[in-house]
């Protein structure tokens, strides 16, 4: 606390996404989060204010339909070591209990395939804990993707 003053941890809960979507604000709270807090993705940021995206979401989805991008497999895009990906997906699982407590992941869409771009590890410690389904918001890099996209999910929601 500054003199008089209290600190409010901003909310990147998928209950708080939801509220900034539904007000049009999901963008800005989106790179609020990435920009920082204990789930900053700095070079996410950077990457993705290159050029203009569209959104969609948060919608839930299934998690078998997601392609991680980062993990201990030979073939990932990001590997990581299969100690350091256990630790922390281990530990992420044990304080899971709310699907809409966590950050949505953010996926982009890309030739009809949904690869994690953020939130590799919350979605192994989901599908560890038995959950089917997860929160996530989709990027497209262009108008026509988003259509295509559009037409794929909404008509769930």
């Amino acid at each position: 606390m500054v003199e008089g003053k209290l600190f409010v941890m901003p909310d990147f809960s998928t209950t708080a996404a939801l509220s900034a979507a539904k007000a049009g604000q999901l963008e800005p709270w989106l790179y609020a989060y990435l920009q920082g807090g204990a789930w900053a993705n700095p070079g996410l940021l950077a990457g993705l204010q290159k050029q203009r995206r569209w959104w969609l979401g948060p919608l839930e989805v299934e998690l078998d339909r997601l392609s991680r991008c980062c993990g201990p497999e030979p073939s990932m895009e990001y590997w990581v070591p299969a100690e350091a990906w256990d630790k922390k997906v281990t530990r992420l699982a044990a304080g899971l209990t709310d699907p809409t407590a966590l950050p949505p992941l953010i996926v982009e869409y890309d030739n009809a395939t949904l690869s994690i771009r953020d939130g590799n590890h919350r979605h192994e410690a989901m599908r560890r804990r038995g959950w089917r389904t997860g929160w996530v918001v989709i990027w497209h890099n262009s108008w026509e993707e988003w259509q295509e996209s559009w037409r794929r999910w909404m008509w769930r929601n």
